[in-house]
């Protein structure tokens, strides 16, 4: 009985939905994100994970198929990719929109797609 009451509250409870990053590398990785909110382009960051650590970067359901990121291990090392976003060095920074980066005054960045298939969640690794 104590078996299939433990069932029951395991299926009632709501999945929670979130965008996790998994830094799978062996360095730190620093992150920034962006995304289309539903009105406007935006990137904001930064985010540091430690090498074999998860952080949660949206907290609740996503509500976009396409999410970007871009990462650097502070030394050598980035993830990125061809979809630029405006970035700041400063650490925590949120901008809105993606172009003109240089003459507002921002860093340019290439970030990689991220296409979650309109998941509701999604968790994503970092390799070396």
């Amino acid at each position: 009985m104590r078996l299939f009451i433990a069932l029951i509250l395991l299926l009632t409870v709501p999945a929670r939905a979130d965008f996790t990053v998994c830094n799978k590398a062996g360095v730190t990785a620093n992150l920034a994100l962006g995304q289309y909110n539903g009105t406007t382009w935006e990137s904001r960051g930064w985010w540091t994970i430690p090498s074999r650590k998860c952080k949660t970067l949206i907290s609740g359901r996503l509500n976009a198929r396409y999410y970007y990121l871009y990462g650097t291990d502070g030394e050598s090392g980035t993830w990125n990719g061809g979809t630029y976003f405006c970035t700041l060095a400063q650490p925590d920074f949120q901008i809105t929109g993606r172009g003109n980066c240089a003459a507002r005054g921002y860093d340019r960045k290439g970030f990689f797609a991220i296409d979650t298939g309109n998941s509701p969640n999604w968790k994503q690794s970092l390799s070396n």
